[in-house]
């Protein structure tokens, strides 16, 4: 048995205590500041840990509460077709509606929801909620290109055991068609999850779901293994997207990715797109579809809604 220690220091020359469990209650802080940047080492406490301490448990206790008042809101960002230069799809993604702060972003609170374990909730929520939104949009505007609608599993929700009963139970209940699913999970999931994760991407995709690996080129893969996946898109993250040029390295990056796409027999979409030259370069390297702001920044319902309507075409 090999064992290591966290350390957490206060020290009572620079903060004037009058009580003992003050100093432990510091100390405590520090040792967990010790273990979440990397363990096996010692951090000194300062004030500002208790102020990052006190704001955590803060953000925690709102999340908790947002999940019961319904603060959650889903946007829709639109992904372009560049065969047919309308809007096939849309990703959604979640914001929250804080009481205080604002519309924040998923960065200010997807972190700690998953620390949490309040992913799972909130990740079920955002996919009823938006098969909801699409069954609606289906039913009113059918004659539109519209055929899916994209939306991300996080870790902890593909870890469940009952996945994939609870997504047949949100489709029925929405009455979305599974083939107007996509799931979006990024290569982590599947290296973490094993052949686990393998069985519950085949069981989806038993049920009619698509399946897309998102963010694709920043983790690690193994490419023998993802020929042997039931995937059916590589969404190319925006990394490699926003610095390409004509003469770029990402580029070749790009056209890559693109060529081991088709040779898996899936189809490419690459996100982050925000100038005419980047569409254009992506257009050359027959990338199927793209999304970014250089079509529309993430929508809520309404103005996805008048988006549609309007079916504009790039």
């Amino acid at each position: 048995m090999f064992t290591s220690a966290s350390i957490g220091i206060a020290l009572s020359s620079t903060v004037d205590y009058d009580q003992p469990e003050d100093v432990i209650r510091d100390a405590d802080t520090a040792m967990y500041r010790a273990k979440t940047q990397g363990k096996a080492r010692y951090e000194l406490f300062n004030p500002e840990m208790y102020a990052i301490a006190v704001a955590r448990l803060q953000l925690e206790n709102d999340l908790r509460r947002a999940i019961e008042r319904e603060e959650f809101r889903v946007f829709y960002q639109p992904i372009v077709s560049l065969i047919s230069g309308s809007v096939v799809s849309f990703e959604a993604l979640v914001r929250w509606q804080h009481p205080k702060r604002g519309l924040l972003s998923p960065a200010d609170f997807i972190p700690l929801a998953e620390e949490t374990g309040l992913i799972v909730s909130i990740g079920y929520w955002v996919l009823y909620e938006a098969t909801r939104q699409m069954q609606t949009w289906q039913v009113s505007h059918c004659s539109h290109s519209l055929e899916k609608i994209s939306v991300n599993l996080s870790i902890k929700q593909f870890s469940q055991p009952d996945l994939t009963e609870q997504i047949r139970q949100i489709l029925s209940e929405t009455g979305l068609a599974p083939t107007s699913l996509v799931l979006e999970i990024t290569e982590s999931v599947i290296m973490e999850n094993g052949a686990q994760a393998t069985e519950e991407l085949f069981q989806l995709r038993d049920l009619g779901i698509e399946l897309s690996i998102d963010d694709f080129g920043t983790g690690y893969s193994s490419l023998g293994r993802l020929n042997s996946l039931p995937i059916s898109i590589l969404k190319i993250d925006r990394s490699f997207i926003s610095p390409i040029n004509a003469s770029s390295k990402n580029l070749e990056i790009i056209e890559i990715i693109i060529t081991l796409a088709h040779k898996l027999g899936v189809s490419a979409i690459a996100e982050g797109v925000e100038t005419k030259e980047q569409l254009a370069l992506l257009k050359k390297l027959n990338c199927e579809s793209v999304q970014g702001y250089f079509f529309s920044e993430p929508l809520d319902s309404l103005a996805a809604t008048a988006l549609i309507t309007a079916n504009p075409k790039w």
